[in-house]
Parts: C-alpha cells; structure tokens; sequence
C-alpha cells in the first residue's frame, strides 16, 4: 500500500471519527424537539377541547337566558309590564317620496 492511499484512508477515518458522533448529537436534538412540539401540540389539543366544551355551554346558557317564556316572567313579574292590548296598539305609517 502506498503512502497516498494510507493517508487517504486516515482521512477518512477521522471523518467519520469526528461525523458519527456529531450525526448522533443532531438526532438526539431532532428527538429532543419533536417530543417538546409532540407536548405542545397535546397541551393545544387539550385547550381546543376545553374552549370547545365552554362554547357549547355558553350556547346552551344563552338559548336558556333568552327564550321568550323566561323574558316575559321577568317582564311581566319584576317589571311590572304586560301584554298589550290591540286598543293599545298605535301604528304609524311614513308614505316614501315617490
């Protein structure tokens, strides 16, 4: 073996003496990223769920708080109103330019 092609193979080997190691410290940073993005994306799922279940409570508080049966018991015994009467009824038209 000649002395070029010695040195060409202690080349190599340093190569990947000093590549091995650094291939194997980038995977362990890749392992370590996706398992924080991995948490993050279950903490955002677990997040959606919650403001889903909220929404849908909400939803469910304002068709409670704004049915007609519940507003007229509130008009008609805490505000002391009542339903009118057609006599009471005023109606007023306004004829547009033509």
């Amino acid at each position: 073996m000649s002395y070029k092609s010695g040195m060409k193979n202690i080349i190599w080997a340093y190569v990947a003496a000093v590549l091995i190691p650094l291939f194997l410290v980038l995977q362990a940073a890749q392992s370590y990223r996706y398992k924080k993005l991995r948490a993050e994306n279950r903490a955002l799922e677990n997040k959606q769920v919650e403001l889903v279940e909220q929404n849908r409570k909400l939803i469910s508080d304002i068709s409670l708080l704004s049915s007609s049966d519940r507003i007229e018991k509130i008009a008609e015994g805490d505000l002391g109103m009542h339903k009118a009467s057609t006599e009471d009824i005023v109606r007023v038209e306004i004829k547009g330019e033509k």
